[in-house]
């Protein structure tokens, strides 16, 4: 990792370093932690970083998770414009999934309930794109849980 060659160039208060430059500040908290100075550490900004990185994992797995959901839905009911980047968008979003339920195994309970509310998102995104009327897809999801992130499962 490379290290910023001045970190002198940081404000003194915790908040305006934070404000003035991030990676700056997350750089210095970096080396204030491999140093065990935990006393000056910006706490209250690492909380709030720590909590959004916990954020933006869950909202990229529902972001991956309707990506997928409307393309599974676009080949199950325009079956014959089912093309080639469709088949790779499922491919790359299931792929992408994997990845982040190998990096973070604590979601992967939460992908049953996350397949499920995301649902009602794609099947509205999926009319859209198809020009299929929303009644034309079924209310409940028509897929196990297990068949959408299954690598060969194509409907």
């Amino acid at each position: 990792m490379n290290k910023p060659s001045d970190t002198s160039a940081l404000p003194t208060s915790d908040e305006a370093a934070y404000e003035a430059d991030f990676a700056l500040w997350r750089e210095r908290q970096s080396e204030l932690l491999r140093a065990r100075q935990f006393n000056l550490l910006d706490i209250a900004n690492l909380l709030e970083e720590l909590d959004a990185m916990g954020r933006n994992e869950r909202r990229e797995l529902q972001s991956r998770l309707a990506m997928l959901l409307i393309h599974l839905l676009k080949c199950r009911y325009q079956p014959g414009r089912k093309s080639t980047s469709w088949i790779a968008t499922i491919g790359e979003q299931r792929h992408q999934i994997e990845l982040l339920l190998a990096e973070s195994p604590s979601l992967r309970p939460l992908l049953a309930s996350n397949i499920a509310s995301t649902y009602p998102a794609a099947v509205k995104r999926a009319a859209m794109e198809t020009g299929l009327a929303k009644a034309t897809f079924p209310f409940s999801i028509p897929f196990t849980d297990q068949q959408v992130v299954d690598l060969d499962y194509l409907p």
